[in-house]
């Protein structure tokens, strides 16, 4: 803690804002640039990201401290669907309790004894790489929460025109271990006194309020320079490389991206996420669609946005708690605006936290918005820690999830003639692999049944949910009557078991590689170029059976006339990857079936 009780008494103060969080940069002209290309190590196709941690975590748990908690639900995540984890913020705060955002020193993740604390709130350095290689084993991606505006809990005062602030940062405790930078009034624009002394300014703000002054530079605690200032904006960036290498890093939520000069953040996701295929997703808090398309397009494409909107969408749903119009499920939010670059998420952190500044939860019909995000076309959607594990929806959610990763695939469809003020339905048309869904929710207090002409032509169909027992049979024109229950939803998959024979217009591919170097606990797999295989993600591989060793076998249904791209991994319990050399492995599948013969020397 600060050694003055005003400082201390400003931070309690500042709470609120620091719920809210949402550093966004200045509309600065900045170059439109496309989305940079992914690599076989970016998001699993139909992947879900789990927010770890909410407002107050505990800081200790069954399982020992919060990282500790984390990496024993491992194994139960990767079961769950779950297949990247965004963790808080990892660094010393001004105390023991500091949740993080109340940054103090950003390279002590809890190794060096700083405000009366080694641990951060969630534990010690080794307890964190523990959780993250337990996670890395069972496959799920980490992601860390960067914060890059401000610092506070400042060490020292310093005089800046005549009057006293808190500005110096010379962390006794660390020294000058993993960087040598130390901090005072020259890189900060000006910095936020004790409680109704507001902020005191000796520079100029890195840019000017735009969005109707929702977005602007000064935040919180001691607002960094970056406009102007290369050694800053160096230091910024040396530290995103070594935390990336320090904790193995796969990718990033920027937080409070509107309060950053906006070509910073570009330089920094430029230098630290490249093009390495690390994922990165910023809190651009904006309520405005037009304000979140303007924010995507001055970052070009370089990181994703939270779907701010369409959480405002769930909330208004929520609050009418059965009055609200149903139809503005449709089209909605940022995620169909701008899906690739779209998280979509029902509650988080700051909605969630009673008292802060971006307070705003979905406290009726959660169920509802889950289904809506987890079987939509566009999007990657992001569960809430708390709903899943305090909230009494895991069950539900992990169903979802099961449906989304088998049946989540193909064209959309929206059925704004069919919709009405109580019930939404959507479908998704599958594809050569996957047999599609079609979804309904019903914020009413009766049960309905619509009459829908689906992608899904003389087919049996069930409600994968759960949620009704009854089977529906389309006709020839793949319409049925679909039932839905009172404040409920249900998901309606072809085949009674919730799969159906592919479509025609595919080729059963048979793989047959010979490599013999492997031992007990090793098993290879064909990845590739299509969504049939993986998209290039481990994650998603086809495991190969190896029954005749050193043949490796399997047949998968691949697009005929699609040309493919495909190599060989070997794979281990652990999550270990070993990937085949040299070139790509292609060809185009023609016919009803055909096989690949192929050695891995």
């Amino acid at each position: 803690m600060f050694k003055h009780s005003a400082a201390a008494a400003w931070l309690l103060a500042a709470g609120a804002v620091l719920a809210s969080c949402s550093k966004e940069a200045a509309l600065s002209p900045a170059p439109a640039v496309a989305p940079l290309a992914t690599t076989p190590n970016a998001v699993a196709a139909n992947g879900v990201m789990m927010q770890g941690f909410y407002w107050n975590t505990p800081i200790s748990t069954t399982a020992g401290s919060w990282w500790q908690n984390l990496g024993s639900k491992a194994q139960e995540l990767s079961d769950a669907g779950i297949t990247a984890i965004w963790l808080p913020p990892a660094y010393k705060g001004g105390s023991a309790q500091d949740v993080g955002y109340g940054v103090y020193d950003r390279y002590d993740l809890g190794e060096f004894n700083q405000k009366g604390t080694v641990a951060t709130r969630y534990g010690t350095i080794g307890q964190l790489q523990s959780a993250i290689t337990a996670l890395h084993g069972k496959g799920i991606q980490v992601y860390e929460d960067m914060v890059m505006n401000h610092l506070t809990w400042a060490d020292a005062q310093e005089t800046v025109n005549g009057n006293t602030v808190y500005t110096k940062f010379n962390y006794p405790g660390r020294g000058s271990t993993y960087s040598a930078y130390k901090w005072g009034y020259n890189n900060f624009t000006g910095t936020q006194q004790a409680p109704n002394n507001g902020w005191y300014q000796w520079k100029s703000w890195d840019f000017q309020p735009y969005a109707n002054n929702d977005a602007y530079d000064n935040l919180l605690g001691s607002e960094i320079q970056y406009n102007g200032n290369a050694s800053n904006a160096t230091e910024t960036i040396n530290w995103g490389n070594w935390i990336t290498t320090k904790l193995q890093l796969d990718g990033y939520r920027l937080d409070a991206t509107k309060h950053i000069y906006t070509p910073y953040v570009n330089q920094w996701l430029d230098a630290v996420k490249g093009s390495s295929g690390r994922f990165a997703v910023s809190e651009a808090w904006f309520r405005n669609l037009g304000d979140m398309n303007n924010y995507a397009a001055a970052t070009g494409g370089r990181t994703s946005l939270f779907d701010v909107p369409l959480h405002y969408t769930f909330q208004d749903m929520s609050n009418g708690n059965g009055s609200w119009d149903m139809r503005g499920l449709q089209f909605a939010g940022f995620t169909e605006a701008n899906g690739p670059l779209s998280v979509s998420f029902v509650d988080n952190h700051d909605t969630d936290q009673q008292g802060g500044a971006l307070y705003s939860p979905v406290t009726n019909l959660k169920m509802l918005a889950y289904a809506y995000i987890l079987t939509r076309e566009k999007g990657y959607p992001c569960v809430f820690y708390r709903d899943y594990y305090e909230y009494g929806l895991g069950g539900q959610i992990k169903t979802l999830i099961t449906i989304r990763k088998a049946n989540a695939y193909g064209a959309a469809t929206e059925y704004t003639s069919v919709n009405d003020a109580d019930v939404y339905a959507y479908s998704r048309a599958g594809d050569a692999s996957h047999p599609g869904l079609l979804v309904l929710l019903n914020d009413g207090s009766t049960a309905r049944t619509k009459t829908i002409t689906t992608p899904f032509k003389s087919v049996t169909l069930t409600d994968k949910t759960g949620n009704n027992t009854s089977t529906i049979t389309t006709d020839a024109n793949g319409t049925g009557n679909f039932p839905v229950g009172a404040r409920g939803y249900a998901v309606w998959v072809p085949g009674t078991g919730g799969t159906t024979p592919p479509p025609s217009g595919t080729t059963a591919v048979t793989f047959n590689v010979t490599y013999s170097n492997t031992v007990s606990g090793q098993d290879v797999y064909v990845i590739g170029s299509t969504a049939q295989l993986g998209n290039w993600n481990t994650a998603s591989a086809i495991k190969l059976s190896g029954a005749a060793w050193p043949k490796w076998s399997g047949t998968v249904n691949l697009t005929a006339g699609t040309a493919v791209q495909y190599k060989y991994i070997r794979k281990d319990g652990a999550g270990n990857v070993l990937w085949e050399g040299g070139s790509n492995r292609s060809f185009t599948p023609t016919g009803t079936t055909l096989t690949r013969t192929d050695t891995w020397q």
